[in-house]
């Protein structure tokens, strides 16, 4: 276990991270691994989750994520690791060994690098101390002003080591390196003189002097205009030292000509075999003609010699309105800094991944003073992939090699590349890359060099073979999209149109390419609105043409990328675009196809690789929306016949989760006359895993119930929605009133009396729990007249039930008796014990209203007889309760408060927050025990965090 907040605050185990949830959560664990092995005031921990007035429940929510967080700990066995979560009076204290908190084993590796005699283990340690961090610390968090301070105060010691660490690069004479690392952090940190005077001592020690005052001017001119200030005596030190030529007390003054600098002489390189005379290649500066002796292990390149050429750069010119990606850049810049990294940009089309390879390329061009090497591998273009030995050639010739001496075969091209690369330090672009083997040819032979491979694929190949270091790309963020367009339009026209320009920043979906599509269709008509563009996208029938621009848009992009892909990979695409809901599992993938779960999980991981569709958790995916138009009009055809298809899934799959949830209960219809079973249907093992179905596809369900309204498949939608009942029955108070009147509209639309009583019987319940009783009572009264006519006695029995309900509450007892009464008689007729047991519940619950608590006592045992234990979680807290209430009013306070006591710890066992409240309110009628108000308010709190 090991808890982390130099990066995303988290909680690392054996399995993976545990899911923290909320950001006030993560904030409550960060504040208390702040103060680790101390206890929190509860003042203080308010202060940390909220940066303005605290609601007045803030204690009550503090205690929810207390208790969610030790559940947490508890089932990822931290009291095997010394980790306890412990309350003490009004405070919290997270007890756990120093050693498994990041940021205590920070300090104390700088604690042992200060320690360190010589330069080089100072440097191993400072290195080792700051791979801890994995981005800003504390992120993740919602930053009350202790935590900011907090954040504040761990990143200022980060920024320190960095210094620290730069100057023992310079003790070692490894000044590119510590040039390298600074350059990186003044480009995060441009006013942080201290930062700006290392770096320039460095680029003047590494013998680049121009570099060094360019960056003085630089820092001086951001200091007047942001600061209005002029710069500290560390800058005007610096300034002064570099313009005497002293060298500084960590290095010595630059080579002032090649022959000052016997390391600024030859450096060798391979001569290909059969090569006539002592040749001589030259590239970045630098000839060969024999092998080298060993080099140190930190080498430090040498100054260009003056005259010499300037390093070789084949990149192209940086990207225009790069923004945003500043986590991406960070990723790569640490993939880049172990040995002979290869770093994998990879994400789907148009997502900006050569963009951000250029952008990270030109901003560090010092880590590679011997050059930067550049190819398109067009692996996904229509004009076909380059030969190898083309790209070969071509690097070759960069690096000094006569074009007659450039080996015909691919074999030795490669092999003289990596011998020509073995002691540079080179940065190789590899962008567009379709298959790992292509990567793997021209990668260089130097552990200085970096390779950075850009891929519409995953090339898992090459992550298994190289190491490689994937840095996946995702869409933009809103914000930065908005940006984008700023960039190319003008900060003028988007400032005028702020909501327009932000919806069009999501109508593209967060991709670059479709927003620099829409952004020059805007630039060459300065009279366009946004608005109305906007307004013109919002149409999906004609949303891909629009991103469509001369031979640039999101449409061909996709196609160059899909006319890679096997035939059944294209057949499931095609098909996912007709699903009406986000997400897909194998099952309803193989629904769409018409195949099986096996072979569309096959097709699904062949689209993943290809960026095509994302893998949002194991074994469920999403496509984004551009992908998704343009899936949809590969096949046009296929849509009725592909929405049919996963209709019936979903309701194969809804019945068989029902059944699992309260097995038992009889079905609740008949199945379509053309109903087509899929060729597989997802079991459940349990309840709960029946039940989280139903909850994590609630909202795929409900598009697919409207999808299906709106083609005429009536009979499908009401279904659909119906057998969520158990669910809607778990979180009754859900706003499940919209999605039952939709059913109710097409079992109106079918004229199915027995389609509309079930849904006027469940929707009537609903409406009931809601507080609308005068809606149910007009709704129910309908109900059980329509299941008399449909010959559903079960149903009536049902709709009889909860027409007695509202009965009850608009005072006509008697009535509401007789008709639970009733109720009772028809389930009895139809052996149904499942009903019976539900039908019992609702008229002891009748006879505990009208002061009949023997009755109700009676009625509730009997009900309590019909069901297996083990069975009707919600039904059994529900009639526990009636007992315990039962008892209470026959004088028997003692069992009565055990009977409730145990009703509540059942239903918060099983989830059932609305059973758990109800036993507990009877249970604080009568008692004050502290416990009982805690365990109510924190279901209360369950239950409005679900809401």
């Amino acid at each position: 276990m090991e808890f982390r907040l130099l990066g995303t605050v988290s909680v690392e185990t054996l399995t993976g991270p545990l899911p923290l949830g909320p950001a006030k959560r993560r904030s409550l664990l960060a504040a208390l691994l702040l103060s680790a092995n101390t206890p929190v005031s509860l003042g203080r921990l308010t202060e940390c989750l909220w940066d303005d007035e605290p609601p007045s429940q803030a204690r009550g929510v503090i205690q929810g994520h207390v208790s969610r967080l030790r559940a947490l700990l508890a089932g990822a066995d931290a009291e095997a690791y010394g980790v306890e979560l412990a309350t003490l009076g009004d405070a919290y204290v997270l007890r756990a060994p120093e050693t498994l908190l990041d940021s205590q084993r920070f300090e104390e590796l700088l604690m042992l690098a200060r320690e360190q005699r010589g330069p080089a283990d100072a440097v191993l340690m400072f290195k080792e101390a700051l791979s801890l961090w994995q981005g800003p610390a504390l992120s993740g968090a919602f930053a009350g002003p202790p935590l900011r301070v907090a954040a504040h105060s761990l990143e200022e010691s980060r920024l320190a080591t960095v210094e620290q660490l730069s100057r023992a690069y310079g003790a070692l004479g490894e000044h590119h390196r510590a040039a390298a690392l600074l350059t990186a952090e003044t480009a995060a940190h441009p006013l942080r003189e201290s930062l700006a005077a290392e770096l320039m001592l460095a680029l003047f020690r590494a013998g680049r002097q121009s570099e060094a005052l360019d960056r003085f001017h630089r820092t001086r001119r951001l200091l007047a205009d942001e600061l209005g200030i002029d710069p500290g005596h560390e800058l005007a030190d610096a300034y002064a030292l570099i313009l005497r030529g002293a060298p500084g007390p960590t290095g010595a003054a630059p080579p002032k000509s090649a022959e000052a600098s016997p390391a600024a002489g030859p450096s060798p390189a391979a001569v290909p075999s059969g090569a006539e005379g002592p040749s001589r290649v030259t590239g970045s500066g630098t000839d060969a003609a024999a092998p080298a002796p060993p080099r140190p292990p930190f080498p430090a390149a040498p100054p260009s010699p003056a005259g010499e050429p300037h390093p070789i750069d084949l990149l192209p010119r940086a990207p225009r309105g790069f923004h945003g990606r500043a986590a991406e850049l960070a990723a790569l810049s640490r993939s880049a800094a172990g040995e002979a990294p290869v770093c994998l940009v990879t994400g789907p089309a148009g997502v900006g991944k050569t963009a951000l390879a250029l952008q990270w390329a030109h901003r560090n061009p010092a880590l590679f003073p011997d050059g930067r090497l550049f190819a398109d591998l067009r692996g996904f273009s229509a004009a076909g992939e380059p030969a190898l030995i083309d790209v070969l050639r071509e690097f070759l010739l960069a690096l000094g090699v006569s074009p007659r001496r450039v080996p015909e075969s691919v074999p030795a091209a490669a092999a003289l590349f990596r011998s020509l690369t073995a002691r540079r330090r080179l940065l190789v672009v590899l962008d567009n890359a379709r298959d790992s083997a292509t990567v793997r040819t021209l990668l260089p032979g130097g552990a200085d060099c970096v390779t950075l491979v850009t891929s519409r694929h995953r090339l898992e190949g090459l992550i298994a073979s190289d190491a490689a270091r994937p840095v996946p790309l995702d869409t933009l963020e809103t914000d930065d999209g908005t940006a984008l367009l700023a960039g190319v339009l003008g900060e003028e026209r988007v400032l005028a149109e702020p909501v327009a320009a932000r919806r069009l920043s999501e109508l593209c979906g967060g991709l670059p390419l479709a927003l620099r599509v829409t952004a020059a269709r805007l630039a060459g008509r300065p009279r366009w609105t946004l608005a109305a563009l906007a307004g013109e996208l919002a149409d999906e029938r004609g949303r891909l043409a629009y991103l469509d621009v001369d031979d640039t848009g999101v449409a061909a992009a996709l196609r160059l990328t899909v006319q890679h892909l096997p035939p059944g990979a294209v057949h499931q695409l095609a098909r996912l675009g007709h699903h009406p809901g986000g997400h897909y599992d194998p099952y309803a993938a193989a629904a769409l196809a018409g195949t099986d779960p096996v072979t569309a999980r096959a097709a699904l991981e062949q689209l993943a690789a290809a960026h095509l569709v994302t893998e949002t958790a194991p074994g469920r995916w999403v496509l984004h929306d551009l992908v998704r138009l343009y899936a949809r009009s590969l096949d046009p055809a296929s849509a009725r016949e592909a929405l049919i298809g996963v209709l019936d899934h979903c309701i194969a799959t809804a019945l068989a989760a029902a059944d699992t949830a309260e097995p038992g209960g009889e079905p609740c219809f008949v199945l379509p006359e053309d109903f087509r079973r899929p060729s597989a249907v997802q079991d459940f093992a349990d309840r709960a895993e029946a039940m989280r179905w139903l909850a994590t596809e609630r909202e795929d369900l409900a598009l697919t119930a409207l999808a299906a309204r709106e083609a005429g498949l009536d009979d499908r939608a009401w279904r659909i929605i119906l057998l969520q009942w158990p669910q809607m029955v778990w979180r009754v108070r859900d706003s499940w009133s919209p999605l039952l009147e939709l059913a109710l509209e097409s079992a109106r639309a079918e004229k199915d009396a027995y389609a509309e009583s079930r849904v006027l019987t469940l929707l009537g319940w609903v409406l009931t729990e809601e507080g609308r009783t005068a809606e149910a009572a007009a709704l129910l009264e309908r109900s059980p007249v329509l299941a008399r006519e449909a010959g559903d006695p079960l149903g009536e029995a049902t709709a009889l039930v909860n027409l007695a309900v509202v009965q009850a509450e608009l005072g006509e007892l008697p009535i509401a008796l007789e008709n639970c009464a009733r109720a009772v008689e028809l389930t009895r007729e139809e052996g149904d014990r499942h009903t019976e047991m539900l039908t019992l519940q609702h008229l002891a619950r009748m006879h505990l209203t009208a002061h009949r608590p023997q009755e109700a006592l009676d009625c509730a045992r009997t009900a309590l007889d019909l069901g297996p234990e083990h069975e009707e979680a919600a039904r059994r807290s529900l009639l526990l309760a009636v007992c315990g209430e039962a008892r209470l009013a026959l004088g028997d306070e003692e069992d009565g408060v055990r009977l409730l006591d145990r009703a509540a710890q059942e239903a918060e066992r099983d989830g059932y927050d609305e059973g758990a409240v109800r036993a507990l309110e009877a249970l604080l009628r009568v008692s004050a025990r502290t416990e009982f108000r805690r365990r109510h308010d924190e279901a209360l709190r369950r239950l409005a965090e679900e809401s």
